[in-house]
């Protein structure tokens, strides 16, 4: 038995398949729909009323919560300000731990 692949990440090996940013941002699509999903569940706010709050379509809140919709940042930013949320958004550089965060003082 090869024992070549035991120990290697996740990324390491989504990366070697060629498929790693589809992935991450499938993955992170998911996450965005959920968090809105659940705290719309948590207000009490139904997709009807969330259209009317967002100026918009019942149609565009569904498309805002289903991940395989591409989503502009301004209506992200203006569904989770509905929810009392804000949305924060950051660039990760190459090489950095996931999750890692870095800010450059001007």
């Amino acid at each position: 038995m090869s024992r070549k692949h035991i120990g290697s990440s996740l990324d390491r090996f989504l990366e070697d398949e060629g498929i790693l940013d589809e992935v991450q941002t499938r993955a992170i699509k998911e996450v965005v729909a959920w968090q809105l999903a659940q705290a719309m569940k948590e207000r009490k706010i139904s997709k009807a009323r969330m259209a009317a709050l967002l100026k918009t379509s019942r149609t565009q809140v569904n498309r805002l919560l289903d991940p395989s919709n591409d989503i502009t940042l301004s209506s992200l930013q203006r569904a989770a300000a509905v929810v009392g949320w804000r949305l924060s958004i950051s660039l990760v550089g190459p090489g950095a731990a996931p999750g890692a965060t870095r800010s450059r003082a001007s």
